[in-house]
């Protein structure tokens, strides 16, 4: 049941209600036990390397460490999504508060931001090291990694809460989210006020980062391939590839679904293709990662053999 009232004559909703993925009963009991199972690996995986990485001298490294950071980025998006996602798919919907439905979105696009800026970021280390070797110690410096990092957590801090209390302000003339979380795109969806100036934040101010980004990772991978080409060793240049391969599968992944999901959105009865895309980047990705970019990665190997003889 939802609850409405009136103020300044305007029927305001207190509670939204998510849809979730509608189906049978034994499908949907289905979908609630794969996604348990994916739930517990992703914070496992995620686990391991944050406690890897802190724990193995091995590992201190600003690769490993920005490695760590998005670790801890996935295991904040998936407890803020999946938990919610798992009891409406156990009651076929469920209800959500305005606050809690502003505050989960609010942490979702604080989470999508920093790895949206900090995809730059690891792209730019990753250019240093082949690039510029002899000079990688003296660039990457403890410092200017822990600052860059912050730097990332504090723009997707600010990017979400300006959508959020902007998302906050407006009216809303339904309650029935057709989505499996809160998020922007069916949000507006409802919203029966002027959506423009969120439409001008997203595309304003959105779009030229959201462009900076992926020229920062274009420029940096250009150049990469350009000075792996250069060494004449067939072992050196796969040694070299084989460092920015997995960087490079995360990016495609997580861009192409965000373009798919916010540049060209599906509404109508096609929605669902926006939810499975969705569902790439907040369990997918996140259990995909430390598989990708660490676990196949001889240093990890290496040190959860040596924390295996300790124990």
């Amino acid at each position: 049941m939802f609850f409405f009232y009136l103020q300044n004559n305007l029927t305001v909703i207190s509670e939204f209600f998510l849809l979730g993925f509608q189906g049978s009963q034994y499908l949907r009991n289905v979908l609630f036990f794969q996604f348990l199972i994916l739930f517990g690996a992703t914070i496992c995986g995620n686990l391991l390397i944050i406690v890897l990485v802190s724990s193995s001298r091995s590992l201190h490294t600003p690769m490993y460490f920005f490695i760590s950071q998005l670790s801890i980025s996935d295991i904040l998006l998936t407890t803020n999504i999946i938990p919610n996602m798992l009891h409406i798919l156990l009651n076929n919907g469920g209800t959500i508060t305005f606050t809690g439905c502003l505050t989960q979105f609010h942490f979702f696009g604080l989470t999508l931001s920093f790895e949206c800026f900090l995809l730059p970021a690891m792209s730019y280390d990753r250019y240093v090291a082949v690039c510029n070797p002899l000079q990688y110690i003296s660039i990457m410096r403890s410092v200017f990694c822990i600052q860059l990092v912050a730097l990332c957590w504090m723009l997707g801090f600010l990017a979400s809460f300006i959508l959020t209390f902007t998302s906050s302000q407006f009216h809303y003339c339904g309650a029935n989210i057709d989505h499996f979380y809160c998020d922007i795109v069916p949000l507006l969806e409802l919203a029966c006020s002027n959506a423009f100036i969120v439409q001008m934040e997203i595309y304003v101010i959105g779009s030229p980062l959201f462009l900076s980004q992926i020229l920062i990772i274009v420029v940096s991978y250009t150049c990469i391939v350009l000075a792996v080409l250069r060494i004449p060793s067939s072992i050196g240049r796969q040694k070299a590839f084989s460092t920015c391969s997995s960087h490079l599968i995360v990016v495609s992944i997580f861009y192409w679904t965000l373009f798919t999901v916010y540049v060209f959105p599906i509404k109508g009865q096609l929605s669902t293709i926006n939810k499975v895309v969705s569902l790439l980047y907040t369990t997918f990705t996140p259990l995909m990662n430390p598989i990708i970019y660490s676990l196949k990665n001889k240093d990890i190997k290496k040190a959860v053999e040596q924390t295996l003889r300790k124990h």
